[in-house]
């Protein structure tokens, strides 16, 4: 496996709890349909977006009530991957990326027969909890890989889960314009049906030895991991901060774009998303320094990029030209910082890899929620001054506790 030294970069030691056979049965074509499943169950998150605006006057609720049921729907997620995720360690991974599809599709189709408010906020929160098969999907693809590929592999499913984040904007955008946004919710559970007979058909079977432990006793062990890994610790604290200030931006781009300058609609805000999709080339990028180590500097180079991207989108967004730049700089900083911090966690513990990354993407998606949040109250309050500044904030706090965090470690 890898491990990370005091220096913050990354050493093989030891063994890890795949066969040579189930190794060697992760072919390029395996890959890339996990990474198009990852792709396709996290977009479920995110359609509702640059729809917000047409989903309220469909209910007759205001911008924060709506931005409410965006916020709920993370904190959903952050449930299913503390309550479903940390099953994977004790039982068969592909067999429960099957069973959360089709939990998924049974959510998306309750959104999309939402008779009113209530509903669509109880539906969502349940799609938020069943919409956890992107974080059982790369726990699988990393017990599938050999250790010196591990980086590279996580890179190409991650690249595919933030392609259907970013691309989820897109679609959900042109769709809601073309056919009202309850049609997006009907096509994405179709979609969840599709990806589960393909997980069945084509994925190899998960052969990775299986820690003896109960439900209950899965779920103590969270605390242990948690307090005992500092490298959680940190990665979990970098990620959560960097998706809040990601969420706040997001979140409130659709209500941004319908004001002057702009007065653009759900297909124009989603098609953001392919803008912002430019970034993802350096998930694979940052995947390869990943393997070869000496991250540490790299993550703070990343929150450095997010930052910078706020800078200019809080100066120049009101320009087309600055708003696209800013948004493809966000793009990219965001997913060198979830990548490294992914790849970070994973380097530690292969027998318990679920439940570390349960622990990590909770606080990255607890993080996501209260950007969601916090960039509808700074939107509310002050428009788009207040979303820049609550992003900014929120890096800016990220930033210190890595100054700190790599200012002991060179004192050591």
């Amino acid at each position: 496996m890898l491990k990370n030294t005091s220096t913050g970069g990354l050493v093989r030691v030891g063994r890890d709890t795949v066969s040579d056979t189930a190794r060697s049965s992760l072919s390029r074509g395996h890959i890339w349909l996990m990474a198009l499943v990852a792709g396709m169950a996290a977009a479920n998150l995110y359609y509702i977006q640059p729809l917000l605006p047409e989903v309220a006057r469909s209910f007759s609720v205001s911008s924060g009530q709506i931005g409410l049921v965006a916020t709920l729907i993370q904190i959903g997620y952050a449930g299913g991957l503390l309550f479903i995720v940390p099953l994977g360690d004790s039982y068969n991974r592909r067999s429960l990326i099957i069973g959360a599809l089709l939990a998924s599709m049974v959510a998306l189709i309750a959104v999309a027969v939402s008779p009113d408010f209530i509903w669509l906020v109880v539906a969502g929160i349940l799609l938020g909890i069943t919409t956890i098969v992107a974080q059982l999907v790369t726990p699988y693809a990393a017990s599938l890989a050999a250790p010196e590929n591990r980086g590279r592999v996580l890179g190409t499913v991650l690249t595919g889960l933030f392609l259907g984040i970013l691309l989820a904007r897109t679609v959900s955008g042109w769709v809601g314009t073309a056919l009202g946004w309850r049609s997006m919710y009907w096509i994405a559970a179709a979609s969840m049906l599709l990806m589960a007979v393909l997980v069945r058909v084509i994925l190899p079977a998960d052969r990775t030895t299986k820690e003896r432990l109960s439900y209950p006793q899965l779920l103590a062990s969270l605390w242990k991991l948690l307090s005992t890994e500092p490298v959680v610790r940190e990665s979990s604290l970098y990620g959560g901060l960097g998706f809040a200030a990601f969420n706040a931006f997001w979140v409130t781009l659709a209500f941004f774009l319908a004001t002057p300058p702009y007065h653009f609609g759900p297909a124009i805000a989603g098609t953001f998303g392919l803008v912002g999709a430019i970034g993802t080339i350096a998930a694979n990028f940052v995947g390869r320094i990943a393997d070869r180590g000496n991250t540490r500097l790299v993550n703070g180079a990343a929150l450095g990029v997010m930052l910078l991207s706020f800078l200019i989108l809080w100066l120049t967004g009101q320009v087309l030209v600055g708003l696209i730049i800013g948004v493809i700089v966000l793009d990219m900083g965001s997913r060198a910082n979830m990548t490294l911090n992914q790849a970070n966690v994973y380097s530690v513990r292969p027998e318990s890899r679920n439940r570390i990354n349960a622990i990590f993407m909770v606080c990255y998606y607890l993080g996501g929620a209260l950007g969601s949040l916090f960039g509808t109250i700074g939107w509310n309050l002050a428009r788009w001054n207040g979303v820049n500044g609550v992003a900014c904030a929120l890096l800016l706090i990220a930033l210190i506790f890595y100054f700190l965090r790599f200012r002991g470690q060179m004192r050591t």
